[in-house]
């Protein structure tokens, strides 16, 4: 179900910049021009994404020799899962958190603050880790590359539009505001829609995960310290990155579940506990 979610999203965000492009260009040569700008900026991010997103963060890359515990813990559930052993990041901040990034499984890398680290007992970090490879298994890191790209693209496109379309330098109120309401939906709907298709493979790579470890009450812990720490110590870096981060909570406003990154921890918790149910010879 979650798969079929996802594709619809992608769909309804790659429709909308060609609708956008026709509407405000003209014609089919102006949906050819939205058709040429997605595959120009998805073809970037899957090249580029992942280096941009460890990047951001001032992740660095770790051997066995560096962080053998880490190493093994990686090693151990990419034996388990099976699947290509990705690189491996640590990120040099208190904070908490982790995220997965790569086009594929083949080229791959998990990231881990050294907060992570420190406030997480094994079972959790190996839960948090095995979220990130699920989220590498499902390809959800090329996915969510493609879904943010794309809506930037739509927000670019929107703003070059509004400031150099004539009808914006027109006396008629009402012509102006109606193009200043659709040049602010279009970026807002395609806000919305990213974030919508970033919650639900959030579910997707937790139940990956719970499979994963067989200790779905591990993840839950995990993310409800996660989320604690994470509203105390937020970590730093670019906010276009943030839904790969495993935990990034939103803190007050009547609007924030629309416009989250991440579901509710204790949605994702409660999904989690129901999991649990469906794995009666696991012991916790």
């Amino acid at each position: 179900m979650n798969q079929i979610k996802t594709l619809v999203l992608l769909s309804l965000l790659s429709a909308l910049l060609v609708t956008l492009s026709y509407w405000l260009i003209g014609g089919v040569g102006g949906a050819m021009t939205g058709i040429a700008l997605a595959a120009v900026t998805n073809l970037g991010s899957w090249y580029f994404s992942d280096r941009i997103a460890l990047a951001a963060y001032g992740a660095r890359e770790v051997s066995y020799g560096q962080a053998p515990e880490l190493y093994e813990m990686v090693e151990r559930l990419c034996d388990r899962a099976p699947m290509p052993m990705p690189k491996v990041y640590v990120i040099p901040t208190g904070a908490a958190n982790a995220f997965a990034t790569g086009r594929d499984p083949q080229h791959a890398a998990v990231a881990v603050t050294e907060g992570i680290m420190q406030i997480l007992p094994e079972e959790e970090l190996e839960a948090v880790i095995a979220h990130e490879l699920s989220h590498i298994n499902n390809r959800d890191t090329l996915t969510q590359a493609v879904a943010a790209t794309i809506a930037s693209a739509i927000s670019f496109l929107a703003q070059m539009a509004f400031w150099f379309s004539p009808g914006r330098r027109s006396d008629n109120g009402a012509n102006f505001f109606g193009i200043l309401l659709t040049y602010l939906l279009a970026p807002v709907a395609a806000t919305v829609i990213q974030l919508g298709i970033s919650r639900t493979r959030e579910f997707s790579a937790d139940a990956g995960a719970a499979k994963l470890t067989g200790n779905p009450r591990a993840l839950a812990r995990a993310l409800q310290r996660l989320d604690n720490s994470a509203r105390q110590m937020p970590i730093d870096g670019n906010p276009a990155f943030a839904p790969l981060l495993i935990m990034n909570p939103l803190s007050g406003g009547l609007l924030k579940n629309l416009f989250s990154t991440h579901p509710a921890t204790e949605d994702r918790i409660q999904q989690l506990m129901k999991l649990e149910e469906q794995l009666p010879g696991s012991s916790f």
